[in-house]
């Protein structure tokens, strides 16, 4: 099966896109074509750094023909690789892609090896070509100095994919109009229905018990219902921005029914998904919506409901994890990454609690609480944070109300029962 997933890219193999991401910065693109490239091409910048005569370049793209495997293959071989790998080894995120098709990204890595000799590092490249669903290239210098060439190797069963007659030139290439990731966002990193979440869960079964238990707390089905009879308010936020504090004083207020999302019958198995690769960490969250959603419809047929957290946060964290580099490397306003999905319930009311960064963290420090790994991510990476929050304002059906957290809790409280009372005429 990896074999056929491997040779099902080689058809359009020099219509693809090639990214490779370094410290963090927007990718850097190139292509691959046959024969003598073009004059006017320019030499690979990502190329650049590899000294004359010493080190060379490989890249690692997963091709499992079972996403649910290839998700958590791909997590572990980052590990496998700079664990095995001499330090001298650089390995960065890539991926390859047809621009403007969606079904289309690869992920993988990006070696630049400045090692004396490669012997160690091409060692493990051909264990992994022989039993692992990937496919492995080189890249060189020609005599020239100028010219690199790209080679794909052997396949697990050991047959040629290229001869070396037909190397492939490497040339920069421009970027496309969106950040490639944003080609795999929808149903891998974001959900937009209830049924896709379902089945990665559902395939999940075989190699993780727990998604059994995740599976037996769902509705049977999704489906559409009339609008309840009480207002559905969420309250969104970063942690430490004063969600708990705020949804416990309407709760109080307006004699209202407080939900979370994650529900807490899901709290027991949130370490374990958390430590999954984004689509099945992601699946798991989406599917903590519809639980709530299942809840919401009983509880706001008798009472006002107030939702710590819902699907804005489920989007928000999960598209700025997605895309890397700087917020403008965000799909645009508008995009269909940010669209509300059509089967989940859609609230009356969804409040952002905004704070400055530094008093969020001072904050955080008094809690004490373990934090989750995009947590850790938001205390130290400001361009995370930023990420989070142009998400948040971005997504839509309905839009996001942003209060500002900094005041007392009592006056953060009437200016949100302000926006409720124009709102939702509670």
């Amino acid at each position: 099966m990896a074999r056929r997933a491997v040779m099902s890219l080689l058809p359009q193999w020099s219509s693809r896109v090639f990214s490779v991401e370094q410290d963090g910065t927007s990718p850097c693109y190139f292509a691959v074509g046959r024969g003598a490239p073009p004059r006017e091409s320019a030499p690979p910048r990502l190329f650049a750094s590899v000294p004359p005569g010493c080190g060379r370049c490989y890249s690692l793209l997963v091709c499992a023909a079972d996403r649910i495997r290839g998700a958590r293959y791909h997590a572990e071989l980052r590990d496998k690789l700079t664990g095995a790998l001499p330090p001298e080894c650089r390995v960065s995120p890539m991926s390859s892609f047809l621009t403007n098709a969606s079904d289309s990204l690869v992920k993988g890595y990006f070696l630049n090896d400045h090692t004396e000799s490669p012997v160690a590092s091409e060692r493990l490249l051909r264990d992994l070509t022989r039993r692992d669903p990937v496919l492995v290239c080189s890249y060189s210098r020609r005599a020239d100095g100028q010219v690199w060439t790209q080679h794909l190797w052997s396949n697990s069963e050991g047959e040629a994919m290229e001869t070396p007659q037909e190397e492939y030139y490497v040339a920069d290439c421009d970027g496309p109009g969106q950040h490639p990731s944003t080609l795999g966002i929808i149903n891998s990193d974001v959900f937009y229905s209830f049924e896709e979440a379902c089945e990665v869960m559902r395939q999940c079964g075989d190699i993780i018990p727990e998604a059994k238990s995740v599976m037996e707390l769902l509705p049977s089905r999704v489906e559409a219902r009339s609008r309840p009879d009480f207002p559905v308010i969420v309250i969104e936020g970063l942690d430490a921005t004063g969600k708990t504090t705020l949804t416990e004083s309407l709760k109080d207020t307006l004699g209202a029914t407080l939900l979370r999302s994650p529900p807490q019958c899901l709290s027991p198995l949130r370490s374990l998904f958390d430590r999954e690769p984004p689509l099945i960490r992601r699946a798991f969250y989406a599917l903590g919506n519809y639980i709530t959603m299942e809840k919401v419809h009983q509880e706001a047929m008798k009472t006002p409901v107030i939702i710590d957290r819902f699907w804005h946060s489920t989007a928000a964290y999960a598209i700025a994890t997605a895309v890397s580099g700087p917020v403008s490397n965000l799909p645009a306003q508008g995009s269909e990454v940010y669209r509300w999905p059509s089967d989940l319930f859609q609230p009356s009311l969804v409040v952002v609690l905004t704070l400055d960064p530094e008093e969020r963290k001072r904050r955080l420090r008094g809690r004490g609480l373990e934090k989750t790994e995009e947590e850790q991510e938001l205390d130290h990476n400001q361009l995370f944070r930023l990420k989070v929050e142009e998400a948040y304002r971005r997504i839509s059906g309905p839009a996001c109300a942003t209060v500002d957290a900094s005041p007392s809790a009592d006056q953060v409280l009437r200016q949100v029962q302000l926006l409720i009372r124009g709102k939702c005429h509670l």
